[in-house]
């Protein structure tokens, strides 16, 4: 066996021949052998943007109202155990080692992936832990993805735009109907964007759950300064906006508040730990403010709708000099659409390759910027660390930089400037 979580995650990836292998058979079975059932509720969260933000609002209100909460989800920025927090705290690296080392013994042949077998010890350690509610992200998708294998008692699909397209489909309503596969019937299934995909309502229709949709079922309107909220079932009035900062985040509030609703007779929530839940909110790497000058962002924004979103709050902000992008991206995400975005907010380009196979190097990015007719300067870098550098050193104290396109470009970021996950 693995002795400590390095190797373990080292083991973990050599498991499965392919890094992503959807289905719920290989996860099933072991989670049969394991006789992970849950007796607490599980909200699971879905859609191609917005995920992480629902999750650490969920996160955030439930602590506040003082239930003991597990959250699972992915990717993580600098250390895996980001990924399972129970109470708000990361889990420890012993924690996920025992973990691993049961589901290691009963697992047999099955050859799991490496989200696969980490679904599988967030949950153990879920149940272990006693928690009162667990929030799971899901991964990819969502009929066939491993969090999945659990019955969500309220399911949230964020967003659906393209994304993923080799697994999930190329048009906007085949991604909508993997993505509806975490609804379940007789249970709420809340859908949080404007725009409703057939796919969605007629899986829902399809097999009963009790669809709530943003703009009919549940909605938000901004009063002097806050906003107020109502659904079906409650209304709240002078709420605060989320600490999380975007024009988006009232959307993703909305959706929490209407999973709350949906699970008021099972988790009473108050509105003390209401307002607290949204303004004590942090999460990394999502339109992030780093304290100094100039002004640095961090935004994991990797394929086009994230980047429309960090195109409006960028524009959204007070007029500056001069914006300087420290861009990376990987080369199977739509590298040009994130560009075609960002490309009025951006003065200088400064490019570079991430360390990892999946990696988009500095050249392609430089190459897909001129095929955009992209005629600021764009200059190419070994590392985000030595883009980050220049862009510090040449931008004045009243620039800004933002350092956007993957979750691997803002870890990069963070590491270079030493910062933590809090």
């Amino acid at each position: 066996m693995p002795e400590n979580l390095a190797d373990w995650l080292t083991y973990l990836e050599s498991l499965h021949p392919n890094t992503i292998a959807l289905g719920l058979e290989r996860v099933g079975e072991v989670r049969q052998r394991l006789q992970l059932a849950p007796d607490f509720p599980v909200i699971m969260v879905g859609g191609t943007n917005g995920k992480g933000s629902v999750c650490a609002m969920l996160e955030s209100v439930l602590y506040a109202a003082g239930y003991q909460v597990g959250c699972y989800t992915s990717p993580h920025l600098m250390h895996y155990n980001e990924r399972v927090r129970i109470g708000k705290h990361a889990a420890s690296d012993d924690e996920l080692c025992a973990s691993f080392e049961k589901i290691e013994q009963v697992r047999g042949d099955i050859p799991l992936t490496y989200f696969e077998f980490g679904t599988l010890a967030a949950m153990q350690l879920f149940i272990d832990h006693k928690v009162e509610v667990a929030i799971l992200e899901v991964g990819l998708g969502g009929r066939l993805d491993s969090v999945n294998v659990f019955d969500a008692d309220c399911a949230i699909v964020t967003s659906v735009d393209i994304d993923h397209t080799d697994y999930l489909g190329e048009t906007r309503e085949a991604i909508a109907y993997e993505k509806a596969g975490i609804f379940r019937p007789d249970r709420v299934a809340i859908f949080a964007d404007s725009e409703l995909p057939r796919a969605i309502a007629d899986h829902a229709e399809a097999i009963g759950a009790v669809l709530w949709c943003a703009g009919v079922d549940f909605g938000f309107k901004l009063h002097q300064g806050q906003w107020d909220y109502r659904s079906l079932t409650c209304a709240r009035s002078a709420l605060p906006h989320p600490a999380l900062r975007g024009a988006f985040q009232l959307n993703n509030a909305s959706a929490v508040l209407a999973a709350l609703d949906a699970l008021q007779d099972r988790l009473p929530v108050s509105m003390a730990a209401i307002r607290r839940g949204l303004t004590e909110v942090q999460l990394a790497g999502r339109f992030q403010f780093v304290p100094g000058k100039p002004q640095l962002i961090l935004d994991v924004a990797h394929n086009p709708h994230a980047a429309h979103s960090l195109a409006h709050n960028l524009q959204s902000m007070p007029p500056c000099p001069h914006t300087y992008a420290v861009f990376g991206m990987l080369k199977d995400k739509d590298i040009a659409g994130v560009v075609a975005a960002l490309k009025p907010c951006i003065d200088t380009w400064l490019v570079a390759g991430l360390a990892v196979p999946r990696g988009a190097s500095s050249a392609i990015l430089a190459q897909v910027l001129a095929e955009a007719g992209v005629t600021a300067e764009v200059l190419e870098f070994a590392s985000i660390a030595d883009a980050l550098l220049h862009a510090c050193n040449a931008a004045g104290e009243n620039d800004r930089i933002a350092a956007f396109g993957s979750f691997y470009t803002v870890a990069d970021a963070m590491a270079a400037k030493k910062l933590r996950v809090v």
